[in-house]
Parts: C-alpha cells; sequence; structure tokens
C-alpha cells in the first residue's frame, strides 16, 4: 500500500501542489479541487491544525530588564512562545507558503505597512489566533480529535470527467 497518492505528477510537483492547497486552505477556508487531491489537502490540513491546538496557549512570560531613552532601568513584561510552541512554529513555516495580506479597500498605503509590519507569517498568525482556539473549544465538547475539514462533491469536471470536490474547514 502507498503512503500517499502520487497524483500523476513528480514529487517535487506534488509537494509544491499539496503546499500551495494547505497554506490556501488555511487562509481562505475553503477550495475547489479534485477528489484525489482534497482527500491529500485534508491529511496534511489536519496535521496542521492539532499541531496549533495543542500549542495555541503555550505561553511563557518573561520579564525583561532595559535602560529606556533616560538612562533609567526599566522592567518589562514581555509574552513569549514556550520552546515546544516556537517548534510548532518553525514546522509550519517551514511547510506552509508565506502569504501576504492584501490591502483593504477603505486602507492607504500607510495604513496598510502599519498593520502587516510586525505580522511576519500570517498563514502560521491565523492558524494560532483564530483556528487554534476554535477548534480546541470544538474539541472539549466533542472529546476527540480530527475531523476539521469536510468534503463536498461537486460532480465530473467538464473537461475531463474528473471527480471535483469542495474542501472547507469546518466550523
Amino acid at each position: 500500500m502507498a503512503y500517499q497518492r502520487k497524483l500523476g505528477r513528480t514529487a517535487d510537483q506534488r509537494k509544491a501542489l499539496l503546499r500551495n492547497q494547505v497554506t490556501n486552505l488555511i487562509w481562505y477556508g475553503r477550495i475547489q479541487t479534485t477528489e484525489a487531491k482534497a482527500k491529500e489537502v485534508r491529511r496534511i490540513a489536519d496535521r496542521m491544525i492539532t499541531l496549533a491546538i495543542k500549542e495555541c496557549d503555550n505561553n511563557v512570560n518573561v520579564t525583561k530588564q532595559t535602560h529606556n531613552d533616560k538612562g533609567q532601568l526599566m522592567t518589562i513584561d514581555v509574552v513569549n512562545d514556550a520552546p515546544s510552541k516556537l517548534h510548532a512554529r518553525r514546522m509550519m513555516m517551514a511547510y506552509l507558503y508565506d502569504l501576504k495580506e492584501t490591502k483593504k479597500s477603505d486602507e492607504n498605503k500607510a495604513e496598510y505597512k502599519a498593520r502587516t509590519k510586525d505580522n511576519k507569517h500570517p498563514v502560521v498568525e491565523k492558524l494560532f489566533r483564530e483556528i487554534g482556539p476554535k477548534y480546541k473549544a470544538r474539541n472539549a465538547e466533542k472529546k476527540c480529535a480530527g475531523g476539521y475539514t469536510r468534503i463536498y462533491k461537486l460532480g465530473p469536471r467538464r473537461g475531463d470527467a474528473a471527480p471535483m470536490v469542495v474542501l472547507e474547514l469546518v466550523d
């Protein structure tokens, strides 16, 4: 039995395709693709979401002492990632592509730069800040893990009759 579906592509093409589709699924919440690709994307996306659920609340409070511009000693409380959360973040950043946030219609260039200057990898941040806590609460009710995606069958594609589906994150 094969470890994964080959999808009629070479290894580097297949990896790039799956990375792109997992990134878009997490960012947009829904994608339309063929059934075989959707089943592979679902496996990877569920792993990423499970990792985000386990590590979303894993923070460490650190007290730092620095000097201000007048030379006075100040103590600052900073919230950092715990080592396991940092490891999970780096694993996600190694797999997911870096998407840029889009500029809102009522936003000028300076506001867009100010809003996105600290957000280096918005897909990973979305996993930890939105998706992880949402599914953590959902799993507490259900007392089980997995099942974060849903597949709707659309029927055959017009050109080659490939079975098309919509893959989306469960609400």
